[in-house]
């Protein structure tokens, strides 16, 4: 099943009376009234006690400054026609590789910049002022890069800043978007149905759609259903196995998949209500590492953590 995004009086002139499947909300946008205040809330909450503890309360102070670059600069688009000729060519209305990006990310780059100069120590001071100094163009190259999937070549310590002014950009964009969700039969049910990114991780959420799994986005952060017990990579079912570091009833497990040798992070609101994907995902590095051990590659991208290679 495959996830498209319509313009809500399309859908609704061809409203029927909905199976049990398209009862489930296929896609869910973000809380831009919470988003970036509750995963500042969490990673602190996280860092107490983690070996990681000073790079979690560097993510919560960018996830602050998301925040308030989120007020000081909201983004006001008709993104009628963007979501009608997505709805037509069957691509996520926001794709990166295709939507041409305005230049309100760079204000956005710059608010996180000012922001963070009073707060971080001086080692990232100066990647601050390395990225201050690049022209626009230079700011556009990192970005294309990344959106690429190639990391390396921004390099780990420039990549964060760029794509949380990317993230948000790509965020606030999803929140215009004038049109509904519905679940189809087709493929690459692991790419976000809104920008055709690939998901940071996976929450089994409780509330009015409990027990529901549902992939979030690494970059525009919204989250679009996936059944449990299929793999999120190849959507295999045959040889999924759950890793956990604690027990059982741990509130973040890694979901791995012999068919094709990935893993990705799997949270479960009902063990612990308090976990984020971005932030949980980040604060269990140690899962990770055990998870390389036993030969599985991640299927993410946490977007505080790039890969350098």
């Amino acid at each position: 099943m495959s996830i498209r995004i319509f313009p809500k009086e399309l859908l609704e002139a061809k409203r029927e009376k909905p199976t049990t499947l398209e009862s489930i909300p296929p896609l869910l946008f973000a809380n831009l009234k919470s988003l970036y205040r509750r995963r500042a809330e969490r990673l602190r909450q996280l860092a107490l006690n983690n070996p990681l503890g000073d790079y979690l309360n560097f993510a919560a102070q960018l996830a602050e400054a998301q925040h308030h670059a989120l007020h000081d600069y909201p983004l006001t688009l008709d993104l009628s026609e963007v979501l009608e000729q997505g709805a037509t060519s069957g691509k996520p209305p926001l794709d990166v590789s295709v939507y041409p990006r305005s230049e309100h990310w760079h204000l956005l780059l710059t608010s996180l910049i000012a922001e963070l100069r009073s707060q971080v120590p001086e080692h990232i001071l100066a990647v601050l002022d390395n990225l201050e100094k690049a022209s626009v163009h230079e700011w556009d190259l990192m970005a294309d890069t990344l959106l690429n999937g190639e990391f390396s070549r921004v390099g780990s310590e420039k990549a964060p800043f760029i794509w949380a002014a990317l993230s948000l950009y790509w965020t606030q964009m999803a929140s215009l978007l004038p049109g509904k969700a519905r679940a189809e039969y087709g493929e690459n049910r692991q790419f976000c149905p809104v920008c055709g990114s690939i998901p940071v991780a996976s929450m089994v959420h409780i509330g009015t759609i409990n027990g529901l799994r549902y992939l979030h986005c690494n970059l525009c952060e919204s989250e679009w259903h996936l059944v449990r017990v299929k793999c999120s990579n190849c959507e295999q079912t045959r040889d999924l196995n759950y890793w956990s570091l604690d027990s059982e009833q741990a509130a973040v497990k890694a979901e791995s998949c012999g068919d094709c040798g990935t893993y990705l992070k799997i949270l479960y609101q009902k063990k612990d209500p308090q976990v984020e994907a971005v932030a949980d995902d980040l604060a269990s590095l140690v899962l990770d590492a055990r998870m390389e051990e036993e030969g599985f590659s991640r299927s993410s991208i946490n977007p505080f953590l790039f890969p350098a290679e």
